[in-house]
């Protein structure tokens, strides 16, 4: 069959929820039915699965377990850094106008 009939191509605009002349019907027949081939067409690709949809890489990260530290005060933080300014470690510029 090389076209759906007029009742499929209704039933196609109604899931779309848009409305269709007469004239758009039999344009739409012949549309859709081509659509509807090339569908079939990846059904029946062999070699699919699900799993190569997902991720072709099996993922084999060694993940560590948290550990909490002992913290570095801000205060010794400060002692190191060449330029403070309040709260804040000053840093050159480093992009240039």
């Amino acid at each position: 069959m090389d076209t759906l009939t007029k009742e499929e191509v209704r039933h196609v605009a109604s899931l779309a929820r848009i409305e269709v002349t007469e004239e758009e019907i039999e344009i739409y027949q012949r549309q859709l039915k081509s659509l509807f081939n090339e569908v079939e067409k990846i059904k029946e690709v062999e070699g699919v699965s699900d799993d190569l949809l997902i991720t072709p890489v099996k993922h084999t990260a060694s993940l560590r377990e948290d550990v909490t530290k002992e913290q570095i005060l801000f205060a010794d933080v400060k002692k190191n850094a060449p330029r403070t300014s309040g709260n804040y470690i000053e840093v050159p510029v480093m992009v240039h106008e």
